[in-house]
């Protein structure tokens, strides 16, 4: 290995444990929300370190061909502490701020599409379901207003009727009535064991 290779290993390795540093505390800042799900904690655990492992090592590669070395990691440990010391507490109210930016723009978008959206196509439905059930209660009274009198004039001719004559018709009425009872369980039981 060169001297000019050796030298971009180290500051590669030094920029990889600055990196480390960030994605250790960024990963951090958000394991409250899932250290009770023990399970979850401990995948997400092992993944976290495998894919730093695999970038460090991808980045090592790129540089001299994979080749470690006791100071790679002595530069990686630099980076490490260069980070804690001087860029730590900086890092973390900068993400504290992005989190709450994040936050507020998915809330502010939520928003937007709860107002220009939910709300109309709501206030739309609501509408149309007025109208139809305005339409319906027109239909119906408009149909009862139409029909009454027929009702009226054939309940007269049934009690002027001899007494025999409407035994025999309420009897007819019953076993329609029980015919369309049974068809009517017939098709459910149809349609339910096609289901």
């Amino acid at each position: 290995m060169t001297l000019q290779v050796q030298f971009l290993t180290m500051v590669s390795m030094i920029i990889g444990g600055l990196y480390l540093g960030i994605a250790r505390d960024t990963y951090l800042r958000f394991t409250p929300y899932w250290r009770q799900r023990i399970i979850l904690k401990y995948v997400f655990e092992i993944a976290f370190w495998m894919i730093q492992t695999i970038l460090l090592f991808y980045i090592l590669y790129r540089v001299n061909a994979g080749e470690l070395r006791v100071y790679i990691f002595v530069a990686c440990l630099l980076g490490v502490s260069i980070y804690k010391v001087f860029f730590a507490s900086l890092y973390k109210k900068v993400l504290e701020l992005m989190i709450r930016l994040l936050l507020i723009i998915y809330r502010t978008c939520k928003e937007i599409i709860r107002v220009l959206v939910i709300v109309p196509i709501k206030g739309i439905a609501y509408l149309i379901f007025l109208i139809v059930q305005f339409i319906f209660s027109i239909l119906y009274f408009s149909l009862k207003l139409v029909f009454t009198p027929f009702k009226w004039t054939i309940t007269f001719i049934f009690s002027l009727l001899p007494k025999k004559l409407q035994k025999n018709i309420r009897k007819l009425i019953g076993f329609y009535s029980i015919i369309k009872n049974t068809s009517i369980k017939w098709i459910k039981n149809i349609l339910s064991k096609r289901r």
